[in-house]
């Protein structure tokens, strides 16, 4: 256990003033400073069907313009946090091209970068095994920036969060380890890492997708799940991790093996997503998974609402990203059965809407629908042609993929099947490929 010492508790009392300073939610201390976060990005995100063959789950389009990494990311730079390794494994290449395209502002004569750490069989002949094995297998590049604290971070969730706020907490607490956590129903539990904590949120337990949640103190409705967001004191975790890398029944990954072996014996806590997470007042704190084909699409089309409950529209905590240098978004014809409108809509960049109405959905970059077609609730990726009278409801078409001419689509679930994949909650996803028409390689 690393000690409280007069100096770190001057720099966690410093840092919370900072946090909770009126008007401005973000700060540069040198906790932050010092701090070096690891994102992991290597998952394919299976339950994502098709939309993953090409690409992995964080390097996936979200919201019209960006990558779900790029929250991670944002997250990194708008907390101060700038030292920052991406951890990547599976069909990475379009994630990488997106991280060096978009992700180069950072000026490393400042000690900024973000690192790219695709699995190497730098220790051993072997891939990245699990999450901590990834850890393992890039500690002499952690060693080499000697940070004080390691922030490790899923790559593939939506949401806003004050790093800096997570590590002066982490401080104050003289923790060894603290872990990120939402409160979630009992029954949706299941699918996380759980803690039961006591009064003080000390972790007593830690279950990994138990059948039977521990409730929160006092709540017994509810449970509080990891977010897949670790604190670790830098020199703790590099015991840790080697431990485990030396233990034959491992399966080297944090929530299975690591977290339920600190928890008994070290000072281990957890951190309310709602003291740290980035919002206005009023507003419930916002965290999605968006791993599945129904919550990609629910997600993306919350942000067409009034008032959606992640504001993308906020310049004091920004979402950073690779854009493309393309023409504004173009309306066309103006007849009473041919008009190209959009209502409750997000449109991207280098869309064309001829003569088609869309409602309700998100188009990203460079879609283009012809006259009379009509696109209802649904999501199009990048550079989607949808064809003259063809109808879509509660669909997703991938990246580059071309709707014929009059084809309709999410209006018969059994007669779509046959062609597409329709997921539990009924909304069908379009690739090319289902198509028969050639795989255009994914951004």
């Amino acid at each position: 256990m690393t000690p409280l010492t007069p100096e770190n508790r001057e720099r966690a009392a410093s840092a919370i003033a900072q946090a909770e300073g009126a008007g401005n939610p973000r700060f540069v201390s040198q906790l932050t400073k010092r701090a070096f976060a690891l994102v992991l990005a290597g998952g394919r995100g299976s339950r994502l069907r098709q939309l993953t063959d090409w690409r992995a789950k964080p390097g996936l389009a979200f919201g019209g313009k960006f990558k779900i990494i790029d929250f991670a990311l944002s997250n990194c730079v708008n907390s101060g946090v700038r030292r920052i390794g991406v951890a990547t494994q599976y069909k990475a290449h379009s994630l990488i091209q997106h991280i060096q395209r978009g992700w180069s502002f950072l000026d490393g004569r400042f000690d900024e970068f973000v690192q790219l750490l695709p699995a190497q069989q730098r220790v051993e002949e072997s891939w990245y095994r699990g999450t901590a094995d990834a850890i393992f297998q890039n500690l002499d590049i952690l060693r080499e920036h000697a940070p004080e604290h390691v922030v490790i971070l899923a790559g593939d969730h939506v949401y806003k969060m004050d790093y800096g706020k997570l590590l002066a907490w982490h401080v104050s607490r003289q923790a060894d380890l603290t872990v990120a956590c939402i409160e979630v129903p009992r029954e949706e539990a299941r699918g996380f890492g759980v803690m039961a904590v006591d009064d003080n949120d000390r972790v007593t337990q830690f279950h990994e997708k138990p059948p039977d949640p521990p409730a929160i103190p006092g709540d017994p409705q509810r449970s509080l799940a990891s977010m897949g967001i670790y604190v670790f004191n830098a020199a703790f975790l590099y015991e840790q991790v080697i431990r485990d890398a030396d233990e034959p029944r491992s399966t080297h990954d944090f929530g299975n093996d690591v977290i339920p072996y600190l928890v008994p014996r070290y000072r281990v806590f957890a951190h309310r997503f709602a003291e740290s997470c980035v919002r206005a007042p009023g507003e419930e704190p916002y965290w999605r998974d968006v791993g599945t084909i129904d919550a990609f699409w629910q997600a993306n089309l919350e942000l067409t609402r009034v008032t959606p409950a992640l504001n993308l529209y906020d310049s004091s905590w920004p979402i950073w990203t690779y854009q493309e240098q393309l023409p504004p978004a173009k309306f066309v014809f103006d007849e009473e059965d041919r008009r190209g409108m959009a209502v409750d809509s997000l449109i991207s960049g280098g869309c064309i809407i001829s003569g088609s109405l869309v409602r309700g959905s998100l188009l990203y970059s460079g879609v283009h629908t012809h006259s009379y077609s009509s696109i209802d609730q649904s999501v199009l990726l990048s550079n989607v042609d949808v064809g003259r009278h063809a109808q879509l409801l509660r669909v997703i078409v991938d990246e580059g993929a071309r709707i014929p001419e009059g084809m309709v689509i999410g209006y018969d679930r059994e007669e779509d099947a046959k062609r597409f994949h329709v997921s539990e909650g009924g909304i069908t996803l379009v690739t090319a490929q289902m198509l028969g028409q050639q795989h255009r390689r994914v951004r």
